[in-house]
């Protein structure tokens, strides 16, 4: 570890670095990051970040403290460990969170513990140190190569729907969240790379079944935190697997609330 001015821990990566170029210091599997202070503070309570949806993004990238690394290779599984580590060593680690009970259809507070959130369990055999992976769709039987989205991933797909969004001016209901990522995660079909190619085929070729697939193809493989907690209806008593609540809120700690 290198000496700062400020105290920092090394946590380890889901991924334990096994889809990063051994060259990459991310290969080794870990990553030292600091704990928050005023400054990660101002940056949570920042309106104008909030608004332009990059607040976690920018919380991420302050809290990186190895200059070895570029932060914008990091996988969104991998960047997620991160900023799960950065809320628990920032704040503790209960979770106060409003729930909708979905045996009673009422909001109902609860308290998550944080530490015991586990790594997605994967087949880590299937990792690829290229971040390549091949997929034929079940329906159109096209051969897919796709990569896991990485930090600069998701920068860029957010600036491109906001754009987008800018441009419909309002006037349409429907967001490009899904063809947009799928634009990105997908490399090649049937061996062409071209990306107006594949961007057209996205958009226009892609069955609903087999984007299905995929997405659920690319889930299974990709190592990541198990955002989830058993939720207990205290009006019922009866017991539920559901997602951690992961946004801007996921930091405030419970007097901010």
């Amino acid at each position: 570890m290198a000496n700062y001015d400020f105290p920092t821990e090394v946590i380890e990566l889901p991924s334990k670095g096994k889809i990063y170029p051994e060259s990459n210091p991310l290969s080794k599997g870990r990553i030292e990051i600091k704990y928050m202070t005023a400054k990660e503070e101002d940056i949570l309570a920042s309106q104008n970040l909030i608004k332009k949806g990059v607040v976690l993004d920018k919380l991420f990238e302050s809290v990186v403290v190895d200059k070895d690394i570029d932060i914008n290779d990091i996988i969104i599984g991998d960047k997620n460990a991160i900023l799960l580590a950065t809320r628990i060593l920032g704040y503790g680690s209960e979770y106060q969170v409003e729930i909708n009970d979905p045996f009673s259809g009422e909001q109902q507070k609860t308290t998550i513990d944080l530490a015991k959130i586990q790594t997605k369990e994967i087949d880590e055999t299937l990792l690829s140190r290229d971040n390549l992976y091949e997929y034929e769709l079940p329906k159109g039987k096209k051969k897919i190569k796709f990569k896991l989205l990485t930090h600069k991933d998701e920068k860029d797909i957010t600036a491109e729907v906001q754009a987008l969004q800018r441009l419909s001016k309002g006037k349409s209901d429907v967001t490009s969240d899904v063809t947009t990522r799928l634009k990105y995660m997908i490399q090649e079909v049937d061996g062409n790379g071209d990306r107006g190619f594949i961007n057209n085929f996205v958009t226009n070729s892609l069955l609903a079944l087999d984007t299905r697939s995929l997405r659920s193809f690319i889930k299974n493989i990709s190592p990541d935190m198990d955002m989830k907690f058993d939720f207990t209806s205290s009006l019922t008593g009866d017991t539920e697997t559901l997602d951690i609540p992961f946004g801007v809120s996921f930091f405030y700690p419970s007097e901010w609330l």
